[in-house]
């Protein structure tokens, strides 16, 4: 018998990272080219000495940690959200417009879950963040791809013509996944008011907004005392304080959409990681100063891969910003096939573009996504010596 299947789900790709692991299966490394892995944005180190003793202080003497907490989360940490983002941004946001969630991507599958049923559609630019299209797919949600073109930022007006009776929302991520630029605050701020004029949501994914190499806040949304009736602003900890395992992200939004939110928090996790919420809080009121020294790193990094890109003949470098690099390669072969090739052929495993771009994107066929976020340097060096020696 056919194996019953949620026809949504079996036609969502599968998740691509996974499926990148999989490229490297059967495949052998020499011991002076070891594989070179670029392809997830995700610190591989641990958090902080400080942190772990921490988080284990916590686990040891605080009984109620291992048990189910709040729904929308522990209240000293939605208190230090609010006041630290009210200062940060200008504007001011209340404890209650706050909710944590088990890491941001369920922190966007629950605005969506309170925003679109089955038939209705949300605009997402491209190239987009892969996970953003699968949930929407999932669930029956019409996905309208924004193209951005080489500048990588996306146009307002261009959006404006795309929207229909059926559209909910709007979906920003900046520093952007995977095209690592930084939007300006004039781009987001007509985006909001597009969302605000036409009664959508407009969703900011500031994942990444640690390692924002601009000083200052980046953009002025929050300064409009109506904010929460159209922005919803979703941020994780896991790149911050390395808390990747420990599943915490937050949810700005208004008091009345948390409260849908709360039954979808409540029937699919019950509460967020009670042991992760206070690592989050302690790192908000410990680790500043590590912090500025991580994203003194990542602007290292950056730089690296400024400087290196001339060094490969052909290609061009479209973004690059908070962990990620985003180039368009010289060669005939779709990006996906190259990616595959470049396992064994240059030890290096990336994404290509065409998991972030709707199928058969001729744009996405040319571009590769590079996260640089677990190599310094010299590991950079390294990677771009490999892709310029490189023929498919």
């Amino acid at each position: 018998m056919p194996l019953p299947l949620n026809p949504n789900m079996a036609a969502t790709f599968p998740p691509p990272v996974m499926e990148a692991r999989r490229w490297l299966d059967g495949v052998t490394f020499r011991a002076d080219r070891p594989l070179l892995n670029v392809s997830q944005a995700a610190p591989v180190d641990p958090p902080p000495r400080a942190l772990r003793e921490a988080i284990a202080d916590v686990a040891l003497n605080i009984p109620e940690a291992h048990l189910y907490g709040p729904v929308l989360g522990l209240p000293a940490l939605r208190e230090k959200i609010a006041a630290d983002w009210s200062g940060a941004y200008g504007g001011q946001i209340a404890s209650g417009q706050v909710a944590i969630t088990s890491g941001c991507n369920q922190a966007f599958c629950a605005a969506l879950a309170t925003l679109a049923a089955a038939g209705d559609e949300v605009i997402l630019p491209t190239p987009w963040y892969f996970n953003h299209k699968m949930w929407l797919d999932m669930n029956g949600i019409g996905v309208v791809p924004l193209a951005t073109g080489d500048g990588l930022i996306p146009d307002p007006q261009a959006a404006a013509a795309l929207i229909t009776p059926r559209t909910k929302a709007i979906v920003l991520v900046t520093p952007n996944n995977p095209g690592g630029v930084e939007y300006p605050a004039e781009t987001l701020a007509a985006f909001y008011e597009l969302a605000k004029t036409r009664g959508l949501a407009l969703i900011v994914d500031e994942t990444y907004r640690d390692f924002d190499s601009r000083s200052g806040a980046p953009h002025a949304l929050f300064t409009d005392p109506d904010w929460a009736d159209t922005l919803i602003h979703l941020y994780s900890f896991s790149k911050a304080y390395r808390l990747t395992g420990h599943r915490v992200g937050a949810m700005v939004a208004s008091d009345a959409r948390l409260a849908q939110v709360e039954k979808f928090i409540d029937t699919v996790t019950i509460c967020p990681n009670q042991i992760g919420q206070r690592a989050a809080l302690w790192g908000m009121e410990n680790l500043g100063q590590w912090l500025a020294g991580e994203r003194a790193e990542i602007l290292d990094r950056r730089a690296a891969i400024e400087a290196g890109a001339p060094r490969l003949a052909g290609w061009r470098l479209l973004g690059v910003g908070a962990y990620f690099a985003y180039f368009e390669h010289p060669f005939a072969l779709p990006s996906d096939r190259l990616a595959q090739r470049l396992v064994a052929g240059a030890g290096v495993l990336l994404l290509p573009g065409t998991m972030f771009t709707p199928a058969g994107d001729a744009a996405g066929a040319r571009q590769l996504r590079v996260a640089f976020a677990n190599i310094d340097r010299a590991g950079i060096a390294a990677l771009y010596d490999r892709l310029a020696a490189f023929t498919p």
